[in-house]
C-alpha cells in the first residue's frame, strides 16, 4: 500500500437528512460511529444537495459542476459518460477503484471507471438482463424467502420491522461486503472505496431492534409551516407511495421512528467499516469523507420524500476526516459553516491525492477550508429542481446558509425565509411588507443566477414562468 498517497473512503448514505445525526445536534438518534466520525474530523453545518434527488445528485458528484452545467435539473438518468469525471479520474492517479452498494447509474453496469462493483440497486430493474448482486445473493443464501416479504414498498411512508432475520437486509449485507472486501484487499495502488448504503431512504424497516430503539413520544413532530395547508389533502387513502399529505401526527412519528431505526443500524455498520480498516491496518493513512444523496421530508409541510427545496430535502450531512501525515493543521471535531455542495467532493478528492483540479469544476476542494483558506468560497449556492410528482413541485432556489429564495417556475409565486431564525422554514416572509427589499434582492440575484440560460429563463430583466420544465439542460451529454 502507498505510503504517501491516503486511501480515500467515500462513504454515502441514501436520502439522508442533516437534522439525523447526534453530531448535527439531534438529542434523541443514537449514532455513535457517525458521531466519532465527526470527532475524528470537520462537519459542515450548511452542506446541500443543489438537485435534491438521487440521479442528478450523483450527476454532481461525478463531474463536480452545477446542475446547468453537468445538464440534469431533475431525476432522469445519469448520462453514460461526461468529459471529466470521478471516478476515472482517480484511476488516472494511481488509485484501485471499488464500489459496493448504490450507485444508481445507467445502465445499470455502467460503472463510471470503477475497477470493480457489488451493486444494490433495490428492487430497480432499468437494464434488460440485469440482476444487483445483492438480489443474487440473497437469492443463493436463502432461496425459498422473498427479498420484500416485509410488505413496505420503495417511496412508502409507511413503516414496520424488517421480517426476515437481519443478516438479510441490505444494509448488513453492504456493510458484510464492505468488511470482507477490505480485509482481502493486497493490491499495491492505494485505494479509493465507494460504500453507498441503500438505507434510509425508504422502505423504513430496520430489524425489530433498531426500531424498538424508539418510542414515538420521543419524536420531533414535523415542521408544518403557515403556508403549508395546501399540501395536506392525502387523496386515494390506499395510495402508500405519496409525495405528499397528511397522514396524521402518529403516523409522521410512526415512520420517524422507522427512518430513525435505519440510520442507526447504519452507524452499527460504519461501526464494523471502521474496525476492519483498523484491523487491515489502513486507517490511520485513509480520508473518509461522509454525505448523502439528498434529505427525507418525512411529513415537514406535510411533504414526503425528496425534490424539494426545503431544508429537510436539500440539506444533507457531510463530514471529512484526515491522516495525521497529511498534514493538515485543524481543529479536529469542529464545526465549518461554509456554503458546501456535493460539486465539492470531486475537487477535494484531486485535492487530497495530489492531483490536478481542472478549471472547469464548479466545485472546490473542501480541504481548502479545512486549511483555513476561506478565501473566494462562494456565499450563495444555487438550488433546483425541474418537475417531479406534479407539476406544481418546479422551482429554483437560492442560498446564502441564513436566508433562502424559492422561486415557482410553475406559478411565479416566491418564497422567502429566514433560517437563523426559522430554521423549520415554517414562516414564509415573501408577502411581509417589513421584507420587501429582501425579497427584491434576492430575486434581483435569481435573475442574475439564471441569466446564462436565456430567454426561456429570463426576459426583459426578470424571471419566466416555465410551467412545461426542462429535464436536462443544453450541457447533458448525448449517449455515447
Amino acid at each position: 500500500m502507498s505510503e504517501r498517497r491516503p486511501n480515500i473512503l467515500f462513504l454515502m448514505t441514501d436520502q439522508h437528512r442533516a437534522d439525523c445525526l447526534g453530531c448535527y445536534g439531534n438529542s434523541v438518534i443514537k449514532t455513535p460511529n457517525f458521531d466519532g466520525l465527526a470527532q475524528r474530523g470537520v462537519r459542515f453545518t450548511r452542506a446541500y444537495s443543489s438537485t435534491p434527488s438521487c440521479t442528478p445528485a450523483r450527476a454532481a458528484i461525478l463531474t463536480g459542476l452545477s446542475p446547468w452545467r453537468h445538464g440534469m435539473l431533475g431525476y432522469g438518468r445519469v448520462a453514460e459518460s461526461y468529459p471529466f469525471e470521478m471516478v476515472r479520474a482517480m484511476a488516472d492517479a494511481g488509485y484501485y477503484t471499488a464500489a459496493i452498494g448504490k450507485l444508481h447509474f445507467h445502465p445499470q453496469r455502467n460503472y463510471h471507471g470503477f475497477h470493480e462493483a457489488l451493486i444494490d440497486e433495490s428492487g430497480r430493474v432499468q437494464s434488460p438482463g440485469f440482476v444487483n448482486d445483492y438480489r443474487q445473493w440473497f437469492k443463493k443464501q436463502s432461496p425459498d424467502l422473498d427479498p420484500g416479504i416485509t410488505g413496505i414498498g420503495f417511496n412508502d411512508y409507511r413503516s414496520w420491522p424488517y421480517k426476515l432475520p437481519e443478516e438479510l437486509h441490505p444494509t448488513r449485507w453492504t456493510a458484510a461486503a464492505s468488511v470482507d472486501f477490505i480485509y482481502n484487499y493486497n493490491r499495491p495502488e492505494p485505494l479509493f472505496l465507494n460504500i453507498s448504503f441503500a438505507r434510509p431512504h425508504s422502505p423504513y424497516d430496520p430489524p425489530a431492534r433498531f426500531m424498538e430503539m424508539y418510542n414515538k413520544e420521543d419524536m420531533p413532530p414535523p415542521y408544518v409551516g403557515d403556508w403549508a395547508e395546501k399540501y395536506a389533502p392525502i387523496g386515494d387513502p390506499n395510495d402508500f407511495v405519496r409525495w405528499r399529505g397528511n397522514m396524521g401526527l402518529d403516523q409522521a412519528l410512526t415512520s420517524r421512528c422507522g427512518y430513525y431505526g435505519s440510520v442507526s443500524f447504519i452507524d452499527e455498520q460504519i461501526g464494523r467499516i471502521m474496525n476492519a480498516l483498523e484491523a487491515k491496518g489502513m486507517l490511520e493513512n485513509t480520508l473518509i469523507l461522509f454525505t448523502s444523496d439528498h434529505g427525507d421530508m418525512l411529513g415537514d409541510h406535510h411533504l414526503w420524500r425528496k425534490t424539494y427545496a426545503y431544508e429537510s430535502s436539500a440539506r444533507i450531512p457531510m463530514m471529512i476526516s484526515w491522516p495525521e501525515r497529511m498534514g493538515i493543521n485543524a481543529e479536529r471535531g469542529s464545526e465549518m459553516h461554509q456554503l458546501v455542495e456535493l460539486r465539492d467532493i470531486l475537487p477535494t478528492f484531486l485535492d487530497a491525492v495530489g492531483a490536478q483540479i481542472p478549471d472547469c469544476l464548479d466545485g472546490r476542494s473542501m480541504l481548502d477550508l479545512i486549511r483555513g483558506d476561506t478565501n473566494g468560497w462562494r456565499d450563495v449556492l444555487d438550488l433546483e429542481h425541474d418537475i417531479c410528482y406534479d407539476a406544481e413541485n418546479h422551482w429554483t432556489a437560492l442560498t446564502d446558509g441564513r436566508w433562502k429564495y424559492i422561486y415557482s417556475a410553475y406559478n411565479g409565486s416566491q418564497q422567502l425565509f429566514d433560517m437563523d431564525n426559522d430554521p423549520g422554514e415554517e414562516h414564509d416572509l415573501s408577502a411581509d411588507p417589513i421584507y420587501s427589499e429582501n425579497l427584491k434582492q434576492w430575486r434581483v440575484r435569481m435573475v442574475e443566477h439564471l441569466s446564462e440560460r436565456g430567454q426561456r429563463y429570463v426576459k426583459n430583466g426578470d424571471l419566466v414562468i416555465r410551467p412545461e420544465g426542462d429535464l436536462y439542460s443544453q450541457n447533458y451529454p448525448n449517449p455515447t
